[in-house]
């Protein structure tokens, strides 16, 4: 790969990781009673919890299905990010990324 094929790959590598870190993506839990929306840059932006599903009795499994719908939009944002690191790269190997 030359240098200006390098450029290139890292000018869209750039524009698909401000894209990457303008999207929202949704994680959630309980079939949907806990719903969290975290961005590209792993901020969670909000975060839904279904009134009609919890009892105050059910803190302790309000507090494991916030936990789970962060990890499930986590899990989104890794892998939209390998992805685009894929894409990016044009399926090439480098070591360390």
């Amino acid at each position: 790969m030359n240098m200006r094929e390098l450029q290139k790959a890292q000018q869209r590598l750039m524009k698909m990781q401000e894209e990457l870190e303008a999207s929202s993506f949704t994680g959630t839990a309980g079939g949907g009673a806990v719903t969290i929306t975290m961005s590209g840059k792993f901020e969670i932006t909000d975060v839904k919890i279904d009134p009609e599903a919890f009892s105050p009795e059910d803190i302790t499994d309000l507090e494991v299905m916030v936990k789970a719908a962060s990890q499930d939009a986590f899990n989104k944002v890794s892998d939209a990010q390998q992805k685009l690191m894929t894409n990016a790269m044009g399926g090439m190997k480098i070591p360390g990324l």
